[in-house]
């Protein structure tokens, strides 16, 4: 290692050892790739500590989540067991990624916070069942920061979730005039759950996306967005054009602005990446033939990115994000990719958000948690008015002048409502990364782990290079600047203690750990609530600073009758022999 090198990792690990020491991390090597000159800190709002810092805690995701979340476990399984694999996967990532947080957001300036707005998996969606969707998450309201302001600035969001008629706005403002900066958060721990649990090579990472300001967000929200994404040449050429480009453009339309910004490209040579299978052929049906009327190839599972690795259909849609643009081949013949269709709301706002980024053009549509009927339609249904008095009578129009039956007028009714509820920016045929944030003026940080090789940067997965040595790597990105940074990670302790080191203390008290004989630290207290709201948050109520556990709530097919008796005799004996530090936990 020359010196130069030497006083590069020295610097690094002095910069993330609160993350590394955290998980018992000895850091070997960093190598750093840049897409400019200067690293990525100089062009974001996170100071270069908090910025290395994430960077080292998406790592240590993908780390212990490859390592101990029982990859490939699911393979060949049934549907419910398939389910728990991914559910104890979702654990183990959701919980690395709360540790680094929390430990990491001790550095933080005082007057400094960071809240989780948006998170991937808490409530079931189309052809989820509810045990589906109650997955081990970071959600909504979560607050990272020094003691006192998590303190300050949770009871502030306890009031947000459940005092009537408070709303975004004056807890906007509350913040503005107590001179807190509260920045907001993006998270999907563990993107493409399903891949993970079968072992595929390809797909899985930590995502984590920190603005410089929270989402306007009021209360959890998980549905569908349509989403197209172009090179924003292609915007550029239509804007020229005197044509509106975004998601309800016509196909044929965004074609001609694709030749109109890219002059003598083939047809066939406009990739369009879109989810694809048979199920997805009632939503997507009617797009695919656009496309495919105009002559473009849409992307299937196994055609070769320019990285060489094979992409997949069948989820993932934050990702191909990173390959809209251009590129030619060997024989220098052009070729564009873009991306189109659905994805869940915060893989969208993810992948929106990264528009500057990457120089592309993010557009997005609300749909219905439901999502029943093609892209086009759910497009319109989610800016109806669910109090007009013809309500029932456009939803019929926009289920073909089929009558739709009482029960389901009034789920999609609700469903209006809720978004309404959550302050999501109804009212707006097409959405933008702006149309999230309170002010126009933002900046993002992105953060990606990558657990497995990615075909869209040809990113590699994590690889052991000897015992105990892990290579890991992970991608900073910020407004014209990016970096892909590749840590070289020794395990300090032996692969069962690690383990220790990477699972939940509940879990480790599930696993058959005698939580009566463990010596007891203050920190547990901390700890054990962090896990009661990534394992169970639809079993909590809360009342100011008080935590009620409800565990009449918790689907036995999510937690098991026996885990739930575990955990309630767990939380039991901690609130009788350390009343002090449990005062916060209230159990019926």
């Amino acid at each position: 290692m020359t010196t130069t090198n030497r006083d590069l990792v020295a610097q690094w690990a002095f910069d993330t050892r609160p993350v590394l020491l955290r998980f018992h991390l000895w850091l070997e090597n960093v190598e750093v790739e840049r897409a400019q000159a200067e690293p990525v800190s100089a062009h974001s709002f996170a100071p270069r500590g908090i910025a290395r810092c994430l960077a080292m805690t998406s790592a240590a995701t993908a780390l212990g989540t490859r390592l101990f979340g029982d990859f490939g476990a699911g393979k060949g399984q049934d549907k419910a067991a398939v389910n728990q694999v991914k559910k104890a996967a979702d654990a183990v990532s959701a919980y690395v990624m709360s540790e680094g947080l929390w430990h990491l957001t001790r550095t933080l300036p005082e007057n400094h916070a960071l809240m989780v707005c948006l998170g991937e998996g808490l409530m079931p969606k189309v052809g989820e069942t509810p045990e589906m969707g109650a997955n081990p998450m970071l959600g909504f309201g979560r607050v990272y920061a020094r003691p006192e302001l998590a303190r300050t600035v949770d009871r502030r969001v306890s009031r947000l979730l459940n005092e009537p008629g408070h709303t975004f706005a004056q807890f906007y403002e509350w913040l503005l005039s107590r001179g807190i900066t509260l920045w907001g958060a993006a998270v999907d721990t563990l993107e493409n759950t399903s891949r993970f649990a079968d072992g595929k090579s390809t797909g899985p990472m930590a995502v984590f996306h920190l603005f410089d300001s929270p989402l306007r967000l009021a209360r959890p929200y998980e549905s569908y967005m349509g989403c197209l994404t172009v090179p924003a040449r292609v915007a550029e050429a239509a804007e020229s054009a005197s044509v509106l480009l975004d998601y309800r453009t016509p196909r044929k339309q965004v074609v001609e602005a694709i030749e109109a910004a890219y002059p003598g490209i083939r047809r066939a040579h406009i990739h369009v990446w879109t989810l694809r299978g048979k199920s997805r052929v009632h939503r997507l049906g009617r797009l695919w033939e656009e496309w495919e009327k105009a002559g473009v190839h849409l992307v299937e599972d196994g055609w070769k990115a320019p990285s060489g690795l094979a992409v997949f259909t069948d989820s993932g849609t934050y990702a191909p994000t990173f390959l809209v643009g251009s590129w030619r081949d060997e024989a220098q013949a052009l070729h564009v990719f873009l991306c189109d269709g659905y994805a869940a709301t915060a893989e969208a706002m993810q992948a929106a958000s990264l528009s500057d980024v990457l120089d592309v053009r993010s557009t997005m549509s609300l749909f219905s948690p439901t999502f029943e009927l093609p892209v086009d339609v759910e497009s319109r249904l989610m800016q109806l008015d669910p109090s007009a008095p013809d309500f029932a009578e456009r939803l019929r129009t926009l289920h073909g002048g089929k009558d739709v039956e009482a029960g389901k007028v009034r789920t999609y009714a609700e469903a209006i409502r809720e978004a309404a509820a959550s302050n999501m920016p109804l009212g707006k045929p097409v959405l933008q990364a702006d149309d999230f944030l309170p002010e126009k003026d933002w900046s993002v940080l992105a953060s990606v782990g990558y657990m497995c090789d990615d075909p869209y940067t040809g990113a590699p997965g994590v690889t052991q290079v000897a015992d105990h040595v892990y290579r890991v790597t992970t991608r900073l990105a910020t407004r014209k600047a990016s970096s892909r940074v590749t840590f070289t990670l020794r395990l300090m302790e032996s692969l069962e203690t690690t383990r220790q080191v990477f699972s939940p203390l509940l879990v480790r008290f599930l696993s058959g750990v005698d939580h009566t004989t463990r010596p007891v630290k203050i920190s547990d207290s901390g700890r054990i609530r962090n896990e009661l709201q990534t394992m169970i948050p639809q079993a909590l109520e809360h009342d100011g600073d008080h935590i009620r556990v409800r565990f009449e709530r918790i689907n036995e097919m999510v937690l098991s009758r026996q885990k739930q008796a575990t955990i309630q005799r767990v939380l039991a004996w901690y609130k009788a022999n350390h009343p002090v530090w449990f005062a916060w936990l209230d159990l019926t």
